[in-house]
C-alpha cells in the first residue's frame, strides 16, 4: 500500500476491503508523502514491511521472493502515473485510486503499459460493488429494460457549502490544480458517477457538453458541474455532481430507462433497486431476495435483511481482481462475471470524460465528442 496513512480515510477502506475476504494480506506499505510517518505509521498498523517512500518499496518488493502481489495506490492524483507506471513495469498488479491520471496521455500510456505486461489494473469505484448495483446492471444485460433511451446518475455532496479552513489556509491539496488536476469536482466524484452510468448501463458516452464552476464565493477550483450527455446508441442522459449542497451527505444515485422499464438506485439506501415495469407495478427489489441474477447474489455476504456498506463494496472488487489473477495464475478463464470489477479501461474513460467535459466548459457548453479522444494516437 503506497499512501493511505492512518488519518485517510479511504485508506482505512481500502485496508478492511482488501482483507474482509481473507484473501490479501497487507505486507509491505509507505503510507505517507513525510519518510518518518510513513515507516511509523506502517509499523503502528503492524505491517511487516514499512517503507518511506513508494518507489523504494516497489523496487525492494520486486526484488523479494515473498514481496507483494498487489499494489494499491492512494496518493494524490498527481503521483499515481508514476507509481502505477513502475508498479506494472516491475511486474505488480495495481489497484489505484481515482481518477487514474490527470492527463489522457498519461492515461492511455498505462493502458498500454498493463496490457503489455498482461497486469491486472482494478480502479477504485468502489460503488460498482454493492450487489444492487450488480443486480441493475445484469436485469440491464438480460434486456429486462429493453433498449435503453434515457440515463441520469447525480452526486451530490455538501462538505464544501462554505470555504473550509484547509482551502482557505492553502493546506488542502484537493484544491491545487497542480496535484489534483484541473477540476476538483470532475476529478473527485464526477468520475464516478460517468463510470457508474456506463458500467450499469453498458452504453459509451459519444458527446458531451458540460457547465463546470465554482459555484461558492472566493474559491476558484471548481465545485459543480452540470453535464448533458448523448450515449453511442442514441439515448439521452444528464448529471449533476457538486460538493457544495447544502445539508447533503453522499447523495450517488442513477436513474436509467428503456423501452420496457426503469432502474431507480440511491447510494444512501443501498439494499433496495425500484423496477419499474412498462404497465406493470412497480417493484422494490432487496440485496439478498432468492430470485435475484448472480451476479448479485454472489457478492452478498449476509442475509437479508442485514445492510451491507461501503467497506462490504469496495471488497469485492478486491475478490474480483484475487480471483482473475488467480485465474490467469492457474491458466484459466476466470468467470466472467469475476471480470465485473473496474478495469484500466474504465480508468482511461474517467479521464478522457473529465478531458471532453472541460474542452467543452470553456467553450460554453458546446458538444464535444468523446471519440476525437478514443481516436487519439496511441503512445507505445
Amino acid at each position: 500500500m503506497i499512501g493511505g496513512g492512518i488519518n485517510s480515510a479511504i485508506g482505512n477502506v481500502h485496508r478492511a476491503a482488501a482483507q474482509l475476504g481473507g484473501r490479501y494480506r497487507v505486507v509491505a506499505g509507505a503510507l505517507s508523502s513525510n519518510p518518518d510517518r510513513a515507516c511509523m505509521q506502517a509499523e503502528q498498523l503492524n505491517i511487516p514491511r514499512a517503507y518511506s517512500d513508494g518507489e523504494t518499496l516497489l523496487h525492494d518488493e520486486a526484488a523479494r521472493e515473498d514481496g507483494a502481489d498487489v499494489i494499491a495506490i492512494l496518493t494524490p492524483n498527481n503521483s499515481h502515473f508514476a507509481l502505477a507506471k513502475l508498479a506494472l513495469e516491475l511486474g505488480f498488479h495495481v489497484v489505484c485510486e481515482k481518477p487514474l491520471v490527470n492527463d489522457v496521455r498519461e492515461a492511455h500510456i498505462l493502458q498500454t503499459i498493463a496490457e503489455r505486461e498482461k497486469r491486472r489494473f482494478c480502479m477504485g469505484y468502489g460503488y460498482t460493488g454493492y450487489p444492487m448495483v450488480r443486480q441493475a446492471r445484469a436485469m440491464i444485460e438480460n434486456g429486462e429494460l429493453g433498449e435503453i433511451r434515457q440515463l441520469q446518475c447525480d452526486y451530490i455532496q455538501g462538505h464544501l457549502a462554505k470555504l473550509t479552513e484547509a482551502e482557505k489556509s492553502g493546506n488542502d491539496w484537493h484544491m491545487d490544480p497542480d496535484v489534483a488536476g484541473e477540476s476538483l469536482i470532475l476529478n473527485d466524484i464526477s468520475t464516478h458517477a460517468f463510470h457508474m452510468l456506463e458500467y450499469v448501463s453498458g452504453l459509451s458516452v459519444s458527446e458531451v457538453s458540460a457547465d463546470v464552476t465554482a459555484s461558492v464565493a472566493g474559491r476558484e477550483a471548481h465545485d459543480n458541474a452540470n453535464v448533458l450527455l448523448r450515449c453511442d446508441n442514441g439515448a439521452r442522459g444528464m448529471m449533476w455532481v457538486t460538493q457544495a449542497a447544502v445539508g447533503t451527505e453522499n447523495g450517488l444515485s442513477f436513474r436509467i430507462f428503456g423501452t420496457l422499464g426503469g432502474l431507480e438506485w440511491h447510494q444512501e439506501s443501498p439494499n433496495r433497486l425500484l423496477y419499474r415495469r412498462l404497465d406493470e407495478a412497480s417493484l422494490v427489489l432487496t440485496k439478498g431476495a432468492p430470485d435475484l441474477h448472480e451476479a448479485s447474489t454472489r457478492v452478498s455476504r449476509v442475509p437479508p435483511g442485514h445492510t451491507e456498506g461501503y467497506r462490504e463494496a469496495f471488497s469485492s472488487l478486491y475478490s474480483d481482481l484475487y480471483e482473475d489473477i488467480v485465474a490467469s495464475r492457474q491458466g484459466r478463464n476466470a468467470d466472467p462475471l469475476t471480470l465485473w470489477y473496474p478495469d484500466i479501461i474504465s480508468g482511461v474513460r474517467g479521464v478522457e470524460f473529465v478531458t471532453t467535459a472541460l474542452k467543452s466548459s470553456r467553450c460554453n457548453g458546446e458538444w464535444v465528442p468523446m471519440r476525437s479522444l478514443q481516436e487519439c494516437e496511441r503512445i507505445r
